[in-house]
């Protein structure tokens, strides 16, 4: 990432990203994926547990240039039912493998996995704005596993309402790391994401986004789908 924002910016969809003040909206995030696959990362964050965020499913895929796999983020919503970004849902259901509760992704003695048996994409995808969600099926359902709902409160995506991002990588900016992270970023609101985003076809009743505007804290490489809270 540069030293400048790069805004995160999410469709309202039942669960990858998780945005809000006090409770969560659960979202997927549509930033374009940057080159070296459909990555992003936390940068500017501190050390987090998944102990405490059991829904937040880490997505590896065989075609990773990163020696763990890691490839994108979603959320748990129901005990077989990941939602992700359907940027990060474009290979065959067999290259990609669910991770559940593994704060240190290189350490495989911890955690649970899963297959993804099939792979539902929304069809407006890539035709229409707004659209970049799918929803993956797990072979090994995470039984037991806390699930996140979908936050109905408009508080939750009014700007200036804190939100929280999480994910698994680097800290700088820079070269890929495995460790779950969290950082505090506010929402930013309608008028600033569609003025941000108006050549894209921002949708404020569908999206979200939220940063800080002089960068240090976001989202960068390894994190997309992040998930917000």
């Amino acid at each position: 990432m540069t030293g400048r924002l790069q805004l995160v910016r999410a469709v309202l969809a039942a669960g990858a990203l998780t945005v809000a003040s006090l409770g969560a909206v659960s979202a997927t995030a549509s930033a374009a994926p940057m080159p070296g696959g459909p990555h992003t990362r936390i940068v500017g964050g501190d050390v987090a547990h998944t102990a405490d965020t059991p829904w937040a499913i880490q997505l590896s895929n065989s075609g990773s240039p990163d020696p763990t796999g890691e490839w994108c983020g979603g959320t748990l919503v129901a005990a077989n039912k990941i939602v992700t970004a359907a940027h990060c849902s474009q290979e065959t259901a067999g290259t990609y493998t669910a991770i559940q509760g593994r704060d240190v992704l290189s350490d495989t003695s911890t955690g649970q996995e899963s297959a993804i048996s099939s792979i539902w994409v929304d069809p407006a995808y890539g035709s229409q704005p707004g659209h970049d969600v799918a929803v993956m099926t797990l072979a090994t359902p995470f039984t037991g596993v806390p699930t996140l709902a979908l936050e109905t409160s408009t508080a939750a995506d009014a700007a200036g309402a804190d939100s929280v991002v999480y994910g698994w990588g680097a800290t700088e900016g820079t070269g890929p790391a495995n460790t779950f992270q969290k950082v505090t970023v506010p929402v930013l609101g309608d008028a600033y994401c569609g003025d941000v985003y108006a050549s894209q076809g921002y949708v404020a009743n569908g999206e979200i986004c939220a940063g800080y505007q002089d960068g240090g804290k976001d989202s960068c490489q390894g994190d997309s789908v992040a998930r917000w809270s």
